[in-house]
């Protein structure tokens, strides 16, 4: 079934909301010279790091299951219709092609004329039923896709894995579905760098001063 990463891209951005880089520290105030960035070193914190094929996980589970027999189910007798339709197709072809070579021009291109309507009217169909078809797929799955996704969240967190790596989808590196927020070491490697690099943080910007109106000149 192919499937974008939508819904685990949307998973991962829901369950990563909470979560926040380290803060830089607050600024001094405008009076008060600035002061020099603190280093912190990174901390080396152990990694436990589980894989997970996210979009096969959910489709695999009882309910993902269900809810694509549900929307297949639903759309049997629109398929039976297209193919009945196909049916009709491919004869009217076989009967154009068996022809007398004594029948008219004008009867040949009225009958390839009735093919091509069929033809068109057929794939209008088979492509309105197809778009409906992945709308309602993509919707059950979205819905299960949340839920499972809360479900493999826990399981990591309750089992001490540090990182959840998706490993299921139509990209060809995995991608990250969580992380255990005390491994983000962004803000500590900025101040590393700062240290560094020997460069000094940028100097506050003073206020503007408010300035009175001018008065009026007087007569």
């Amino acid at each position: 079934m192919n499937r974008t990463l939508v819904f685990a891209t949307a998973l991962a951005a829901g369950l990563a909301a909470s979560s926040v880089l380290a803060q830089a520290p607050a600024s001094a105030s405008a009076k008060a010279a600035p002061a020099a960035p603190t280093a912190v070193a990174p901390e080396a914190i152990p990694a436990k790091v589980a894989v997970i094929a996210f979009e096969q996980g959910v489709v695999a589970t009882n309910e993902g299951q269900q809810a694509v027999a549900a929307v297949q189910k639903k759309y049997e007798p629109k398929k039976a219709t297209i193919d009945s339709e196909s049916a009709e197709v491919d004869s009217l072809k076989k009967q154009y092609q068996a022809l007398p070579a004594t029948l008219s021009d004008e009867e040949r291109a009225s009958r390839l004329k009735a093919i091509d309507t069929k033809q068109k009217e057929l794939q209008r169909d088979v492509e309105d039923a197809q778009n409906a078809y992945n709308t309602d797929v993509q919707e059950a799955y979205g819905k299960v896709a949340q839920k499972f996704g809360g479900t493999a969240v826990k399981y990591a967190q309750d089992h001490g894995f540090t990182l959840l790596l998706n490993i299921g989808g139509q990209q060809q590196l995995p991608t990250v579905l969580w992380w255990q927020q005390s491994t983000d070491i962004t803000q500590a490697v900025i101040n590393a760098y700062n240290v560094a690099s020997g460069v000094a943080a940028p100097t506050p910007s003073a206020p503007t001063p408010h300035r009175a109106p001018a008065a009026a000149p007087h007569k």
